[in-house]
């Protein structure tokens, strides 16, 4: 498997409606903010992109030989489309599909080895908020026949499609994924495995090890990747939880590790949600857990 960060240049950009504000375009990453990557020990990089169309042959040379001349490999691709893919609104929800497909499109083209479906929310306020219809058939019926248009262009392009889900969004536990995969019927949609987004009980956090088999027994043949961060219960009258720092967190990360090597030995593991000063103590926690796991991270392919 190889190490890797997910969005470090820039900002997590909490707040916005896809989770990245778009001046943090993959071009705007310098040599600089790569370099400093790959000095950490990282060799993948996720990118951004805010708008497909705007890439010359050129630029996604200049691109890919910025990357390869750091030893960074170029991670999935995440477009800033928020969550039109479950707009009730048809135009919105045809003008994100038409999005996607253009990732599809550009992400061939820059090497990606997939590109992100973000299954969206009703919520306009953004793609990763709760609505009263997001675990509805509607909504879920909604996301699959955009996800299968998109899957069109992916299986022409011979791009995967990497669906990440989570308990706000349409696919809110490793069943509903599992069915939606079955319900979408394409080689083309693969899995990105990121539990934390999934927690929606005390019984599932303080279980993480029941809580991530199902995910690995249920999804395990359609894994490709995984996003590395991790959480902490709040001590309150009601529920809720928090994202935590690497090494100070209550998931089984030795755990999740193991399994991740045994289903998908190449994966690129990003560690994600953490501000870029924290990345190089992420990395440092992220080797302690793999020398428990037992795993050694792969090298940049030279």
């Amino acid at each position: 498997m190889f190490l890797g960060a997910a969005s470090m240049i820039g900002t997590t950009g909490a707040g916005f409606e896809s989770g990245i504000p778009h001046e943090f375009d993959v071009l705007t990453y310098t040599n600089d903010d790569l370099k400093e990557v790959s000095d950490i020990g990282y060799t993948v990089h996720n990118v951004v992109v805010s708008n497909p169309n705007t890439y010359s042959d050129e630029t996604i040379k200049e691109i890919k030989s910025r990357f390869h001349e750091n030893s960074v490999l170029i991670g999935n691709s995440r477009g800033t489309y928020g969550g039109g893919l479950v707009n009730p609104n048809e135009n919105v929800r045809k003008n994100t599909i038409s999005f996607v497909k253009d990732m599809c499109i550009l992400s061939t083209k820059l090497g990606c080895p997939s590109t992100y479906l973000r299954p969206g929310s009703v919520n306009e306020k953004g793609a990763w908020l709760p609505h009263p219809e997001n675990h509805t058939d509607k909504v879920f019926d909604r996301l699959v026949n955009s996800t299968k248009e998109i899957c069109k262009v992916a299986e022409s392009e011979g791009m995967y499609l990497i669906l990440e889900g989570g308990y706000v969004s349409p696919v809110y536990s490793a069943k509903k994924v599992k069915d939606f995969f079955d319900a979408v019927g394409s080689k083309s949609l693969k899995f990105n495995q990121d539990p934390v987004n999934f927690l929606s009980s005390l019984k599932e956090a303080y279980n993480t090890r029941d809580f991530l088999e199902e995910f690995f027994t249920l999804l395990g043949e359609y894994t490709i990747s995984a996003d590395l961060k991790d959480f902490k219960v709040i001590d309150s009258l009601l529920f809720q939880l928090e994202e935590e720092y690497l090494g100070y967190g209550m998931m089984d990360q030795v755990y999740f590790l193991k399994r991740m090597e045994e289903i998908c030995p190449d994966a690129q593991i990003l560690v994600e949600h953490i501000p870029r000063e924290k990345f190089k103590p992420s990395y440092d926690a992220a080797l302690k857990y793999s020398e428990k796991a037992g795993i050694k991270w792969q090298i940049y392919p030279n």
